[in-house]
């Protein structure tokens, strides 16, 4: 099944294609026979486009009452709840994950327009005294200017909307680069932002390849700032590049997040956060965990149980209730599941369950993976990178102090879990543990709007997403002195 719909750009308030000639297929990751539609090919012409006409409504948006902008973003939230089954549709046909994880990432979206919304009436400064007789000093937060976002396919409805909010709030105009794989979620995002008022070239939006897009983006020197969520290698070198030309950039990668379980944990619930986090979404999060760091003495009830919850996941087409893990995104991701399931095995990892495809009457046409647990070593590559599928590691270990050392002992520091009824223990984890977010006998998956989001280590570049450091991202600070005692005065200024 095949269809002719190409999703073109959004530029200066019209919908154009991209000049290149060579479109993408958008193909459905459940049902391989379905292309849905064809991404339109953009050059760095059309990068130039976008960011010429985003520069042109730079000095209006900017005038525009920082309240009035908020309004607008609690506009889009609002229609977003509005839509969330429409995209909710659109998003399980592109990425695979099942309709109700689909439905909940729009209204995740919705939350997150909600509480940047009202940040556009805290957008303070600080009234400061001064050491200088007769002077008042102040602080204010501008703008950048304009903004390059570039977003990933498995989170396409959220995480283009939390970064387009408080880009606006604050009071830049946008150019936004989603995924490839997500053309048409991307499409809906920002219509629903033009629905809710934003002006012709505030935000504009550049279908196609990262390689040509993306590092246009990150090349042309009106663009004052990258925002990019994707791969640790991706992210790195957008970091160096940025740092080289001058740019402000934030970057959230990736990921190989620990849930600990000690003798003194929750069995049961520790088992279902981590079905729930390893599974979920196909495991296609950055917060998914990718291992457990289970005390010997529960192992076997864990392993034991934790396969229960395995055997019951039902792959399958997202759109179907009987659904409750979808496939992978695109045949490079689902490669890259199937090699690092070959290394698992060749590395000697003790299998528990799945490890190959899940290929059983129709699943055949799309690209799932059985819901995989095996023993590792925690030398092994398979404990230690980033694997973005259905794979959970499981490492032994005999206390607290061995769980920690595993725990850490990876390049990332996105966010981990341990479960214990021990309140000494959870403050010496909370101490020792490296990850930017962690939780406490609750899984690994989740994060709220009002509350910074991202990770130590290899995991993050500047400041965090959520909260008031997403704000802290698109502004800059000026510091104001208004001497109202007349004269010169001498003396050490500095």
């Amino acid at each position: 099944m095949s269809s002719d719909r190409l999703f073109l750009n959004y530029i200066d308030g019209a919908w154009v294609p991209g000049s290149g000639s060579t479109p993408i297929a958008d193909t459905n990751p459940a049902d391989l026979r379905e292309t849905i539609g064809w991404v339109t090919d953009s050059t760095t012409e059309d990068v130039a486009a976008a960011v010429q006409a985003a520069e042109r409504a730079y000095p209006a948006w900017r005038a525009t009452p920082v309240p009035v902008r908020g309004r607008i973003v609690r506009d889009a939230g609002r229609l977003f709840e509005q839509r969330a089954a429409e995209i909710g549709r659109v998003l399980t046909r592109e990425e695979g994950k099942i309709l109700a994880e689909a439905e909940g990432e729009v209204l995740k979206g919705a939350t997150l327009m909600e509480w940047f919304s009202g940040e556009s009436r805290r957008l303070n400064g600080q009234t400061v005294p001064s050491e200088i007789p007769n002077t008042f000093a102040y602080t204010t937060r501008e703008p950048l200017g304009v903004v390059g976002l570039i977003t990933p396919w498995n989170f396409p409805m959220a995480i283009p909307a939390w970064k387009i909010a408080p880009a606006l709030v604050a009071g830049n105009t946008v150019v936004i680069k989603g995924a490839e794989q997500t053309p048409w979620v991307t499409e809906l995002v920002v219509r629903t932002f033009i629905d809710a008022g934003v002006p012709p070239g505030v935000l504009n939006m550049v279908q196609g390849r990262g390689a040509t897009v993306g590092a246009a983006l990150v090349e042309h020197p009106a663009v004052h700032a990258i925002s990019f969520t994707g791969s640790t290698e991706i992210g790195h070198l957008i970091n160096a590049r940025g740092a080289a030309l001058g740019k402000r950039v934030q970057c959230e990668l990736g990921g190989k997040n620990p849930l600990i379980l000690l003798a003194d944990g929750d069995v049961d619930l520790a088992v279902a956060a981590t079905a729930k986090g390893a599974f979920g979404s196909t495991g296609q999060r950055c917060t998914a965990t990718s291992r457990a760091i289970v005390h010997r003495a529960v192992l076997d009830e864990f392993t034991h149980k934790l396969a229960a919850a395995a055997a019951a996941v039902v792959p399958g087409n997202g759109l179907d209730p009987a659904s409750t893990m979808g496939p992978s995104v695109d045949s490079g991701q689902f490669g890259k599941v199937h090699e690092y399931l070959q290394i698992g095995a060749a590395e000697g990892a003790e299998l528990v369950c799945g490890g190959g495809r899940a290929a059983q009457g129709d699943l055949e046409h799309g690209l799932f993976t059985q819901p995989t647990i095996w023993h590792v070593q925690r030398t092994m590559r398979v404990a230690r990178e980033e694997i973005f599928g259905p794979v959970l590691s499981v490492v032994a270990v005999d206390d607290f102090e061995e769980a920690i050392a595993v725990a850490n002992a990876v390049e990332f520091g996105l966010t981990s879990s341990i479960y214990t009824r021990d309140v000494n223990t959870v403050f010496r984890y909370v101490d020792q543990i490296q990850t930017g977010m962690l939780h406490v006998n609750s899984p690994t998956i989740g994060g709220e709007a009002q509350l910074p989001f991202g990770g130590m280590k290899k995991t993050g570049i500047g400041p965090r997403e959520h909260s008031t450091h997403a704000i802290d991202f698109f502004t800059e600070w000026k510091t104001v002195y208004i001497d109202h005692g007349g004269g010169f005065r001498g003396g050490n200024l500095y």
